[in-house]
């Protein structure tokens, strides 16, 4: 399978077990427009096909804070972009944040780590500004951030929140919460 079909089957894959993460791998064959055969000849099973997808993932969020360039300028204004670049990959990551076999024993993978590091920096750098609140961690904040994409990912694929609404309303509860209110 060349690099661009098994991204599109992944791709594929993604789109299903973001709305239906109990999919079967006939399932997933199908909204791939490929048989099961196929599918385990490159993915030999479920466990496989996560962890291909997880590596998409990691390698998708990590291009969006590249695109966000969440070093650059005000913290606050670096996570409204972070925000606006990672929503096309968000349902694959409320997927994967609730896989559990992602996040045990030894095979964690390493891009979690830079993931979180990098995110937990920008809170830190927002911190270090006077932005954002200091009785917050950076590491809360960066679960926070991760739940609320989820979440908002969820609800637009549910239909309870309008997609155009998205980026709005993640920013506005994380940062009306994160942000440093100024003492008079």
């Amino acid at each position: 399978m060349s690099d661009d079909r098994r991204t599109q089957v992944l791709r594929s894959a993604a789109a299903l077990l973001s709305r239906k993460s109990t999919a079967t791998m006939d399932e997933v064959a199908r909204a791939a427009g490929i048989g099961r055969a196929t599918l385990h000849r490159y993915f030999a099973g479920r466990d496989a096909l996560v962890r291909a997808l997880e590596e998409l993932g990691i390698q998708e969020l990590e291009a969006a804070h590249d695109r966000a360039r969440t070093a650059e300028g005000p913290a606050d204004e670096a996570v409204r972009r972070l925000v606006a670049e990672v929503e096309s990959v968000a349902p694959l990551l409320s997927f994967l944040v609730t896989e559990n076999q992602l996040f045990e024993g030894d095979q964690m993978n390493d891009g979690w780590e830079r993931l979180d590091t990098r995110v937990s920096d920008l809170f830190r750098r927002g911190q270090e500004q006077g932005v954002f609140r200091i009785d917050l961690t950076p590491a809360w904040l960066t679960e926070a951030l991760y739940g609320l994409i989820g979440s908002g990912a969820w609800a637009v694929q549910d239909g309870r929140v309008a997609a155009k609404d998205f980026q709005y309303m993640i920013v506005e509860l994380l940062l009306g919460g994160a942000r440093r209110s100024v003492e008079k």
